[in-house]
């Protein structure tokens, strides 16, 4: 649905963006990270035609953003993170004015007005000035515009900066529940958003893409090895060593031993699942398996680790 490739934009001899490539799938939700003034804007801009690149390209669903730019930009909804609003004007009147400016058909868009305000949930407050509505039901009048004219993809810029925790749940559920019908791209600095909401992401740093993939797959091959608490009760040393001797165990740290029972970190060969044969020894020498699970990184690590180094790992 989205296509980058090597997508660059140089501002006089300054590289904002230096040879980005990914793609987004139909039906995504991606998470598109990057630390401030890593170049997250500047391609989301190009994505929807405010920008024109140096040199690369980009197609929205199948049609180029340079070339084609009119058609791109009528399958793309924009949130912009500063949502521009006219305050003199009801959330109804203004996705009526919306609906026009976006090209949906005059007898379409009541139609239109009305099935996104229920989308988005505002119908109660659909003739409130936008001036009197809390920054939560601008927020929602701006996904509202975005969808008014049934856009394929979604380009949401810190869709929840500013909203109060309650807020920021409402509006969390909203983009979910867009996810499937809608390929998405979603900009932001709240990591745990990202967890909850994507299915992969894409963390760009100093205008590169620094890594693309899903979270459990970067942080394997950032630790580049498998690691699994293990809770055993049985004598400590003997079981830090039975274990430490098995095939595709590179280590076995004691975190804390006491009432007869140790927990263990094992880090296991990046390609050898050990879970099975950790099971296994600790069963057939009579100990007891407490406890048994995968340890991740969390993305916060990913991240920290991804911008704060000069390597990547980029797909």
């Amino acid at each position: 649905m989205i296509q980058v490739e090597n997508l660059t934009k140089y501002y006089g001899e300054y590289a904002a963006i230096e040879n980005v490539s990914f793609a987004v799938e139909k039906g995504e939700i991606l998470g598109f990270l990057g630390p401030n003034a890593a170049g997250k804007t500047t391609t989301m801009r190009i994505l929807t035609g405010f920008l024109q690149p140096t040199s690369g390209k980009a197609a929205v669903a199948g049609f180029d953003v340079v070339s084609e730019s009119l058609e791109a930009r009528k399958r793309i909804g924009y949130l912009p993170e500063n949502v521009p609003l006219y305050d003199d004007m009801t959330p109804r009147s203004y996705l009526q004015y919306a609906a026009r400016l976006k090209g949906v058909e005059s007898r379409q868009v009541n139609k239109r007005v009305e099935e996104v305000m229920e989308a988005t949930r505002i119908t109660d407050h659909a003739e409130v000035l936008i001036s009197k509505l809390s920054k939560g039901y601008r927020q929602r009048v701006g996904l509202a515009q975005a969808l008014i004219h049934n856009p394929d993809v979604l380009i949401l810029d810190e869709p929840t900066v500013g909203l109060d925790p309650n807020q920021i749940v409402e509006i969390r559920q909203l983009i979910k529940g867009l996810g499937g019908d809608r390929t998405i791209i979603l900009s932001t600095h709240i990591l745990p958003e990202v967890e909850m909401l994507c299915g992969r992401i894409v963390i760009i740093h100093e205008g590169k893409v620094a890594a693309m993939d899903t979270p459990d797959n970067l942080a394997l091959r950032l630790r580049r090895a498998q690691q699994i608490g293990v809770h055993v009760r049985g004598p400590e040393r003997e079981v830090q060593a039975k274990l430490a001797a098995l095939p595709g165990v590179l280590r076995v740290q004691v975190v804390r031993a006491g009432d007869s029972v140790v927990e263990l970190l094992v880090d296991g060969e990046e390609k050898h699942d050990v879970r099975e044969a950790l099971a296994s020894a600790i069963v057939s020498n009579g100990w007891g398996l407490r406890h048994m699970a995968e340890v991740g990184m969390s993305l916060e690590e990913i991240f920290r680790q991804l911008t704060s180094e000069e390597k990547g790992v980029a797909a």
